[in-house]
């Protein structure tokens, strides 16, 4: 196998594997792998801002809520189809991103994280404000017949954990492919010096709007998913530790990689699993655990396989 095969070939190893996994394990941790592979997803979305193309957000959860209530709000209250919800959720998310991407490019570094930050406390009071349609904080369940199309019913483990790999396959080899493509590629050198890349030609606000486009839609099929598979939609996935948990899973897995946002997910998720069984004080352990990661491997666990191991991992 040559070197130019083997990211093809990892690709499609991670979803044989998560195929496997299915029929091996237990139904908790199936019912666990569904939702390690919507929240991958967003952790994916994410990565193409931030991992790619260097853009610290702290505004992602607004996305991944747009996604959300764009489906629980047009299959709950305006009984719209499954398929046409998920689409106005995915369509909500990436039209907010298109909004507050052009506004917010108009700065850099530091303060584009505040006001991406403040974006998303508006946001987050936009749900409060119209609680008398979102129920607030307390949130709202998606009816079982909203969750169901062509005589499937999404509210079982069996769908819930095909539809969660179907949208995650989909989402995982399309960026995969995405960021080899030139689009791609000039995102990789707007993160490594776009000053530079600007005096090559490129149009680096474009390239980076975008950027965040595609990444709030991509969040937004998460969020459209989470409501679609696991029938809940509530104003704390629109706080902001709901966008700094997709920068931790990237920062955990490897930021610019294709497999580390799944592994970062998969990780955290489980190391609060586990601590949480061990004493109250998980929160405790799952902070010195990330801090002697990020001392040891600051480059995210794929990042450090690839620089001390496997040169060739994407």
């Amino acid at each position: 196998m040559n070197v130019l095969s083997k990211p093809n070939a990892l690709h499609i190893g991670v979803l044989l594997a998560l195929v496997v996994l299915y029929f091996i394990l237990p139904p908790y941790h199936a019912g666990n792998l569904s939702r390690i592979m919507v929240l991958a997803i967003y952790a994916m979305g994410y990565n193409i801002m931030f991992g790619y193309t260097g853009l610290l957000s702290l505004g992602h959860a607004m996305f991944f809520a747009a996604g959300m209530y764009g489906f629980g709000l047009a299959a709950n209250l305006g009984a719209v189809p499954l398929p046409l919800a998920f689409l106005i959720g995915v369509l909500g998310a990436g039209t907010l991103a298109a909004v507050v991407g052009a506004l917010a490019l108009r700065t850099t570094g530091v303060a584009f994280m505040i006001v991406t930050l403040m974006f998303a406390q508006t946001a987050y009071l936009v749900v409060l404000h119209f609680g008398e349609f979102t129920r607030g904080d307390e949130g709202f369940v998606v009816q079982q017949a909203q969750r169901t199309f062509a005589g499937i019913d999404f509210t079982t483990d069996t769908a819930r954990y095909v539809t969660a790999l179907v949208l995650f396959a989909i989402c995982f080899l399309a960026l995969a492919r995405l960021v080899q493509t030139p689009f791609g590629k000039t995102l990789v050198a707007i993160r490594e010096n776009e000053e530079r890349a600007r005096m090559l030609g490129y149009d680096t606000t474009a390239h980076k709007l975008k950027a965040i486009i595609v990444s709030g839609a991509v969040a937004g099929v998460a969020g459209a998913a989470y409501a679609m598979l696991f029938g809940y939609v509530g104003a704390t996935f629109a706080t902001v530790q709901y966008s700094i948990l997709p920068l931790l899973w990237v920062l955990l897995g490897g930021a610019g990689t294709t497999v580390g946002p799944l592994i970062g997910v998969f990780f955290m998720f489980y190391l609060i699993d586990f601590s949480s069984s061990l004493t109250t004080a998980y929160l405790l352990v799952v902070g010195i655990v990330l801090v002697i990661l990020t001392m040891f491997a600051p480059k995210g666990i794929c990042g450090e396989l690839r620089r001390r191991a496997f040169p060739w991992l994407p």
